[in-house]
């Protein structure tokens, strides 16, 4: 595979500047990228009125939830941890919703402060509806189909635990009358970089779902879209895929007269083109003429877990001040001592390698790998090997870049063990 087209924002003087002020490896976000991505989200076609929400565990270091606060979105949260997280950061709590694989111990006390709950299942309902008899609540139902970049991120069918199996249906209005349940909102999701035509066609079966309980005036379908990372690849069309949606909503309101509103959530398409994982080139490795060139870099799944786990891939510049014009087949390792931790890996398989085309790099060089913003910072191997955790930076719109978590002290790895 060929890569090392320009990366989406960095250039290697800004990226110089970074490295020598930071630090590598680091995590670079552009707020340009961050403010376009909210404005086409908040555009997104409706018929009666759309909430854009965050979903929050794509990326969520305080200064990127208050910007997009201020933006006007409001937050997904999949845990009460992100819930309080996001209250810290500045969201008001009613502009919070909940939708999580594990009830949080204090949810009543979460609810009471106008936190909205989704119930993920028939045990979550039953808790809500002994602890909020006669109070209002949402259930997010599997609708039997699912679609996502590959099965690890695939949320719906048979094969995910999320959500009340749409064949339970029976079962959950049973528990909505037994404690006087009002159910306002349905929701469903079907997976991370799903076909469009797929979530159009769950949006229908959406709207089923809402057929069954008279009260539901929010339909919430969900996040998910496809992001194009690498070259070759095809993002969703937030406008195109949208627009027959709200068809299908102005349809339903012709045939029942219920005007539904819209939620989605989007996490990927917010954040992962507007980041980028800076890290160096800190070693060159052969292993012969029938093995591979290896670059080491000072990164890998410590900071970006995606290619390991999925086989994900990133796109990856060398930044070079005077690259050569030869190129190298590289296979690009991590530093973790894990034979796993590997950044170039075959497309959907992360046993196999799959070696980039690159400049001929030389040990010093910096390396930006594009597409690093969702699910990266977030959600790693966080301290394998004993590694403290990257620095986070913000390039603003000017030029200037702006520290939004510092690097971790090596020291703060042990500070918490006891005696």
């Amino acid at each position: 595979m060929s890569n090392n087209a320009q990366s989406r924002f960095l250039e290697y003087a800004s990226a110089q500047r970074i490295a020598e002020e930071y630090g590598t490896p680091c995590y670079v976000y552009d707020a340009a990228t961050l403010d376009a991505n909210a404005t086409a989200v908040l555009s997104f076609p409706n018929a009666y009125g759309l909430t854009a929400r965050y979903a929050m565990k794509a990326c969520p270091n305080a200064n990127i939830l208050r910007r997009f606060e201020a933006a006007g979105l409001h937050i997904d949260a999949s845990s009460g941890y992100e819930v309080k997280r996001a209250m810290a950061a500045g969201f008001a709590p009613e502009k919070i919703s909940l939708s999580t694989q594990e009830l949080p111990e204090d949810f009543a006390a979460l609810c009471a402060q106008g936190v909205l709950l989704n119930a993920c299942s028939l045990n979550q309902l039953e808790r809500f509806g002994a602890a909020f008899e006669g109070g209002e609540v949402g259930l997010r139902f599997n609708p039997g189909a699912g679609s996502g970049g590959n099965n690890r991120t695939n949320v719906g069918g048979p094969a995910s635990s999320f959500g009340i199996w749409h064949e339970w249906l029976p079962e959950a209005q049973g528990l909505v009358a037994k404690y006087q349940l009002k159910v306002v909102r349905i929701h469903t999701h079907i997976g991370s970089g799903s076909d469009p035509a797929v979530w159009q066609k769950i949006s229908s079966m959406s709207l089923d779902l809402v057929r069954a309980f008279p009260e539901v005036h929010t339909l919430n379908l969900g996040g998910g879209y496809k992001v194009a990372r690498m070259p070759e690849e095809t993002g969703t069309d937030l406008q195109a895929c949208g627009a027959p949606v709200a068809e299908k909503f102005r349809e339903f309101a012709a045939e029942t007269g219920r005007e539904i509103h819209l939620e989605i959530e989007p996490g990927t398409f917010l954040l992962a083109n507007a980041g980028a994982v800076l890290a160096k080139v800190q070693d060159i490795v052969s292993t012969g003429s029938q093995g591979y060139e290896f670059l080491k870099l000072n990164t890998g799944m410590t900071e970006l877990l995606r290619p390991s786990l999925y086989g994900a891939q990133h796109p990856v510049t060398l930044l070079q001040a005077e690259p050569s014009g030869e190129t190298v087949e590289y296979v690009l390792a991590g530093h973790c001592c894990e034979s796993g931790d590997i950044l170039s890996p075959a497309s959907g398989d992360p046993e196999l390698l799959a070696p980039r085309a690159l400049p001929r790099a030389a040990i010093g060089d910096l390396c930006a790998i594009d597409g690093a913003g969702a699910y990266c910072a977030a959600m790693t191997a966080k301290h394998y090997n004993s590694y403290p955790e990257a620095a986070e930076i913000l390039l603003e719109s000017d030029g200037s870049t702006r520290l939004i978590r510092k690097r971790q002290a090596p020291e703060a790895l042990w500070a918490d063990e006891t005696a």
